[in-house]
């Protein structure tokens, strides 16, 4: 996502003619549909259309309900503007809104899988706008307002509101506040404050402003404890000048009349006004530990900058990117939507607000992983007053608020269709954010009811000591790093780990008890290739590859991962040094690529170069166990740059001859071939070749050589805009699993899961 705040500016250098040029090339815009379903035969359409759409019609008629259940209702949002307040860039109206509105649906893609469409209603005035959108129920699952002028957008959202069976957002006036008073709640736990006791000022009193002290006192704080001003001042009690009714419901009885006087002894300063609101002589008479919310675009009342020149004691947030603490929408309206579309609520109401918040809050006190340290382009943030506020590209927000709004939805009554086991809902979101998750959580799972012991070889690497601590907190089993016990708590220090705290053991192979004895097995194994009883020591006494695969060899862990700092062969010839083939098994790398939903393990992708016919059947054979291991009933597909004979070749012969041996070897799975990828995974294409034995698009992928595989996997997720996790290292008696070098923390983590799941 661009670094872009709500005015339309961007901490991301370009130019205009870029940004046109990238709005413009290919198909115009930046969204298309897509059919979800088969359009290819005739059948097809007579399913989708006539006649065969009668049926969910006449069940949609005897139950409104079931239209979640057979169209898109459920899991699509309404994106709607006039155009009257677009960006910081003003009333420019509906058709000039469109891009931004678009921008919008697909932040809702995104972040959190929700279908939306954007429609620009050409009107401003409001009785009309509302009779527009009304009516629009029926096609949508929810309604996000957004670029509509105050105080408009009150009365059209509270309308729309009391006229609709469906939720009604609009995200300028609430985004803003759901953010903005969960690094609240942050600024309150840092500085020892509970909202009750809390004196809160807010400098402008438009849709953010009010929607903003109306959620501060949904979470506790008393109506006379905020304060809020607009451009004439203080709104106090009595006052008639420049008022409406938004504007009185939060009057106070007060003495103060000036932005000034209001923040004598204020706690807190939320800003949706304008640059430079806030003075350096204000702030100077705030209470002690101020907390700053500056949030007018692009340039907030008051910069960090000028701030902590004259309080060093400020929490400062703002709404732009390149400052700590961003103000940022994008971390609420997705998630909000997705909890209350998938329990199909009524409405989106103040527990809902405030349970995003708080889960939001929750969030940023949590350990930190690699996504989002990226984003900080490599400086972890830790919980404090630099980082009070979760970044819009944390990959837990899918799993963390939907199931936060949805509890609240339920709790309050306004959910159509409560969920019912929330644990699997959690599962299911992670799925929707990330394809890999989905279907690592069966490993996950598993390994967490029958927890293992892992070795992390390499365990003075900061990303290891994370993914450590992050496999015990999980419930995953023991971690056990290998290393100098002074540098891994060195750099334990550095990620915020507490070695003990944490749980995880630490192996030094020089100080261990069980050095002698593990050279003692090395040099057993290695005697008669050339190894001398010292080579053999100085290998357990320097080289952790050797130290954790002979932990696991011997039965004191249970599996073990390594590679961050190695290449994939020295690592696996290390370990093929210390353990043996399963009996009955091949050693193979597979590989298990996810892409638009569709899951395939491609192998061997790691060890044989140029496999033999009988070596390609002994793949397939392993990569069909694997398969069945992550749950998948295979369907192999040996494949070939010729389908059946055409072109005839060498290599192709190769193929055809590994069919016959799996033939012979009477297997119990689908497999065929030889045959092109495209006939593999396209069941059109395969309907050419009426006696192929596979019953549906190939799940395995059995590559002619390694190059192919290594090749294919790496274009598949560079160009493909796949998923790729592995090669995973399948056939060895003892479960190892070799990263790719320099891999993140999570994948790390997830690659000790499959260790401790053995997928051999």
């Amino acid at each position: 996502m661009p670094t872009t705040d709500k005015s339309g500016k961007s901490n991301v250098s370009f130019t205009e003619q870029e940004a046109l040029q990238f709005h413009q090339q290919g198909r115009p815009g930046k969204l298309e549909i897509t059919p979800t379903k088969p359009m290819a035969t005739q059948r097809d359409l007579s399913l989708a259309y006539s006649p065969g759409v009668a049926v969910p019609v006449l069940a949609i008629a005897e139950d409104p309900s079931r239209a979640f259940d057979y169209t898109t209702r459920g899991n699509l949002v309404a994106v709607i503007s006039n155009g009257t307040a677009i960006l910081g860039l003003g009333n420019l109206g509906a058709l000039a809104s469109k891009p931004v509105m678009e921008g919008k649906a697909v932040l809702f893609k995104r972040f959190a899988d929700v279908d939306s469409i954007d429609l620009e209603v050409d009107t401003e005035d409001v009785d009309a706008f509302v009779n527009a959108v009304r009516y629009l129920g029926p096609s949508f699952g929810g309604i996000n307002l957004e670029d509509i002028k105050a105080p408009d957008c009150f009365i059209i959202e509270q309308r729309l509101r009391e006229l609709m069976d469906i939720p009604v957002f609009h995200d300028d006036q609430h985004g803003t506040a759901i953010i903005a008073v969960a690094g609240l709640i942050n600024a309150m736990h840092l500085t020892g404050r509970t909202p009750a006791d809390t004196r809160i000022v807010c400098n402008g009193a438009g849709a953010a402003g009010i929607a903003c002290i109306e959620l501060a006192k949904a979470m506790g704080v008393p109506h006379d404890n905020i304060i809020l001003c607009d451009t004439k001042g203080v709104i106090y009690k009595g006052r008639t000048e420049g008022m409406n009714q938004w504007k009185s419901a939060h009057a106070v009885e007060t003495e103060a009349r000036s932005l000034y006087d209001a923040l004598k002894g204020a706690d807190v300063f939320l800003g949706v006004s304008v640059k430079g609101a806030l003075t350096e002589d204000m702030l100077r008479v705030m209470a002690p530990n101020p907390v700053i919310f500056a949030m007018a675009n692009p340039d907030p009342e008051i910069t960090p900058e000028e701030a902590h020149r004259v309080r060093d004691d400020a929490i400062v947030a703002t709404g732009r990117s390149d400052y700590p603490n961003q103000v940022n929408n994008v971390l609420g309206f997705p998630y909000i939507f997705r909890g209350a579309l998938d329990v199909q609520a009524t409405t989106i109401n103040d527990a809902m607000k405030v349970a995003c918040a708080e889960a939001l809050a929750k969030l940023a006190r949590e350990e930190v992983p690699d996504e989002v340290a990226a984003a900080y382009r490599g400086s972890r943030p830790k919980f404090g007053p630099e980082y009070i506020i979760p970044v819009p590209f944390d990959p837990r927000l899918i799993s963390t608020i939907p199931p936060a709004v949805a509890q609240a939805a339920m709790d309050t009554g306004v959910a159509r269709r409560p969920i019912v086991d929330m644990e699997a809902y959690h599962h299911q979101l992670s799925a929707r954010r990330d394809p890999v998750a989905g279907t690592l959580q069966r490993i996950f799972s598993k390994v967490r009811q029958q927890p293992k012991r892992v070795v992390f070889a390499e365990g003075e690497e900061e990303p290891v000591i994370r993914a450590a601590a992050s496999f015990v907190a999980q419930g995953l089993g023991e971690a056990i790093l290998i290393g100098r016990e002074d540098e891994i708590r060195e750099a334990a220090i550095g990620a915020g780990i507490d070695i003990e705290r944490a749980g995880i053991s630490v192996h030094n192979a020089r100080l261990s008890n069980r050095n002698s004895d593990y050279a003692e097995f090395l040099y057993g194994r290695l005697q008669r290739r050339g190894y001398l009883q010292r080579d053999c020591q100085r290998l357990v006494n320097n080289d952790r590859n050797y130290w954790g695969a002979i932990m696991v060899a011997r039965g004191d862990a249970d599996a073990m991962v390594t590679g961050l700092t190695r290449n994939y062969s020295v690592a696996l010839d290390t370990v093929r040094n210390v353990i043996d083939t399963k009996p009955g098994h091949r050693v193979i790398g597979v590989s298990l690529a996810l892409c638009r939903g569709r899951t395939v393990l491609v192998a061997d992708t790691a060890v044989i170069d140029m496999p033999t016919s009988e070596e390609l059947a002994d793949i397939a054979e392993e990569a069909a166990h694997v398969a069945r291991r992550l749950g998948y009933e295979p369907r192999v597909a040996m494949l070939a740059y010729s389908t059946f004979g055409h072109p005839r070749g060498e290599r192709s012969e190769k193929v055809i001859e590994a069919v016959k041996i799996l033939d012979r070897r009477r297997v119990d799975f689908e497999y065929d071939g030889e045959m092109g990828a495209d006939v593999a995974l396209n069941m059109d294409k395969m309907g050419a070749y009426p006696f192929c034995r596979l019953t549906g698009p190939a799940n395995v992928l059995i590559m002619p050589a390694f190059h192919s595989a290594s090749i294919s996997t790496k274009m598949l997720q560079e160009l493909g805009g796949s998923t790729v996790i592995g090669p995973l290292l399948v056939g060895l008696d003892k479960p190892v699993q070799i990263l790719p070098i320099g891999a993140k923390d999570s994948d790390i983590v997830n690659m000790a899961a499959i260790a401790a799941y053995n997928v051999t």
